[in-house]
């Protein structure tokens, strides 16, 4: 047992040192324990209650956290610049949405057995699509296989075809804009522009009441932090030197026998299936998901997340993450008309003055003060 426990923990200490375990061990005690407290045994009126609308926020933004997460994995450490990422979350979302419109039953405003909107199309069948639907499992399998499966094939042709830089960029940005357009015909039985909302239930339990908001709170939080372990397993591994090296000399690692290809395709293919599961958490928090969804803006904001928290870092894209999601929310609200002009200011600072992002800030600020 001796040579498999130092192995163990020369893997757990090459992931994070003690600092960066006491801070994840910190974050973790306050999504887990704090939250649940403030929310569900702290009365209203109180100064430490948290009210619903907190735990959908900081969840809903933790849902961007991941994505933020598979964008630095593709863009920051292997310089794969994508501008539709935006389309793989909503594909998870509309995956685990057909599920939350079926457990509505006969609960909608037509009291039928079918989602309202194919009532008042005046369809009489479920399409193909919302085969075996119903089952949680499937569904579930479905937010993992159809984003999976997309940037699978999407990826084998376009990293085969040798389609890099601002060419795959536009390309990408070009197939999420198309899965727009398709998402918004009522006949794809999606739900046209409106897409999916009004849940009820999931898994036989009502969506709304605040336990069912914590428990999709703590498994949101929960797979954050999975995510945030699994991204830094990758970097600090020789797979992770790899597409380092891929990002900064592609050439060379043909030269050393290497197919760029395979490792490119496993990290974008993966990418897409963390959007889709932060995709699928987002849907029953936020209550909605439509085509907008999947708006070419929306990718791009995704890029501006890594970029603001700082590429290459995967801490840098929670933050990245957090803080512009964060002003979002106050200036949609305060100022709504200002904000993509705020959003615009934040990226051409970023830009110009913080290249490494806020992380980066950081680090050299403490260097300088030491």
């Amino acid at each position: 047992m001796g040579p498999i426990a130092d192995r163990i923990a020369s893997a757990i200490a090459r992931l994070y040192g003690a600092r960066g375990w006491s801070t994840l061990a910190a974050f973790a005690l306050v999504l887990f324990v704090m939250f649940p407290l403030c929310n569900l045994v702290v009365p209203p009126g109180n100064p430490f209650y948290l009210s619903a609308y907190w735990v959908t926020l900081v969840g809903k933004i933790m849902c961007y956290a991941i994505v933020a997460l598979a964008m630095d994995l593709v863009w920051g450490y292997t310089g794969i610049l994508s501008l539709g990422h935006g389309l793989f979350f909503a594909l998870g979302g509309y995956a685990f949405g057909m599920y939350l419109m079926r457990q509505i039953g006969s609960d909608g405003q037509y009291r039928a057995n079918m989602p309202d909107f194919m009532v008042f199309l005046d369809w009489n069948e479920f399409p193909w699509q919302w085969w075996n639907s119903d089952q949680f499992w499937w569904c579930a399998l479905l937010v993992v296989l159809v984003p999976g499966l997309l940037a699978y094939v999407f990826g084998y042709f376009a990293f085969r075809s040798r389609i890099k830089g601002v060419y795959f960029s536009i390309i990408t940005q070009a197939l999420t804009y198309a899965a727009m357009l398709l998402f918004f015909r009522n006949n794809t039985g999606f739900g046209g522009n409106n897409g999916f909302t009004d849940f009820k239930r999931i898994l036989g339990i009502p969506i709304t009441i605040p336990e069912t908001r914590m428990a999709l709170f703590a498994i949101t939080g929960a797979t954050l932090i999975a995510a945030l372990l699994l991204g830094r397993y990758i970097v600090t591994s020789k797979f992770g030197r790899i597409l380092a090296a891929i990002r900064d000399a592609e050439q060379r690692i043909m030269f050393c026998g290497y197919d760029p290809i395979q490792y490119k395709l496993f990290i974008w293919t993966l990418s897409a299936v963390m959007c889709g599961i932060a995709g699928a958490l987002y849907v029953p928090q936020v209550g909605i998901i439509n085509p907008g969804e999947m708006s070419p803006a929306n990718s791009i904001e995704i890029a501006i997340w890594v970029a603001v928290g700082g590429r290459g870092t995967l801490v840098g894209a929670i933050v990245g993450a957090g803080l512009v999601n964060g002003a979002k929310s106050f200036f949609t609200q305060a100022f709504p008309e200002y904000w993509l002009y705020v959003l615009g200011l934040i990226f051409i600072l970023v830009t110009l003055f913080m290249p490494k992002g806020v992380v980066g800030l950081w680090s050299q600020w403490k260097n300088r003060s030491a």
